[in-house]
């Protein structure tokens, strides 16, 4: 039975699983999201979670404690000026992990792991389903807008459809006189 036996030891000894753990932290601080497999990165999470929420309070005594896990300056100054702000609202969950697959030579299962304010493409997609659409009782001015616009499309796909045929047709007038051996001379304007 392995009654609690919560630690993933990642096949590693406890010197060598810190400092795996303090490393990745850092790198995830300094670059925002790395790529790793699953185990380490749900073995990583619990790691930096409660650092990151260490950093919440700006003290002495704070940034000494997170110094003493990731043992990395630099990563300790960029979690508490600019992560810090960043997640100062939220009140956990502050890494996000996506699977991406296998990898190829041993077929461990990879993913990436990032800070969670830090992904725009997903923070802008959840602003656009956030904005709330424009109702009204009537509701036509927006129909109308649709229609107008898209009969302007349809007017300027029409011109580019002629013109793409009028040089097609020039094109293959050229070429029948060219098999024909009835080539007309281009008259060029008198100056």
């Amino acid at each position: 039975m392995r009654h609690n036996k919560k630690i993933n030891h990642l096949g590693r000894t406890s010197e060598h699983r810190k400092a795996l753990l303090s490393n990745m932290a850092s790198s995830l601080i300094e670059k925002k999201r790395i790529n790793t497999t699953v185990a380490k990165a749900k073995a990583l999470r619990k790691f930096v979670e409660p650092l990151i929420t260490k950093a919440k309070d700006d003290t002495t005594h704070s940034r000494r404690i997170v110094f003493s896990y990731l043992q990395n300056k630099n990563a300790v100054s960029i979690l508490f000026r600019e992560v810090a702000e960043k997640i100062a609202d939220r009140p956990g969950g502050y890494t996000r992990i996506l699977k991406t697959g296998n990898r190829l030579g041993d077929n461990a299962e990879m993913c990436i792991i990032e800070l969670v304010d830090y992904n725009e493409t997903m923070l802008a997609a959840k602003e656009e389903a956030a904005k709330p659409k424009k109702r009204s009782r009537r509701g036509g001015s927006t129909k109308k807008e649709n229609v107008v616009s898209t009969a302007a499309k349809v007017k300027q796909d029409e011109k580019e459809l002629k013109v793409i045929e009028d040089v097609q047709v020039e094109e293959t007038e050229e070429i029948s006189d060219a098999v024909d051996g009835t080539e007309t001379p281009k008259t060029t304007p008198a100056e």
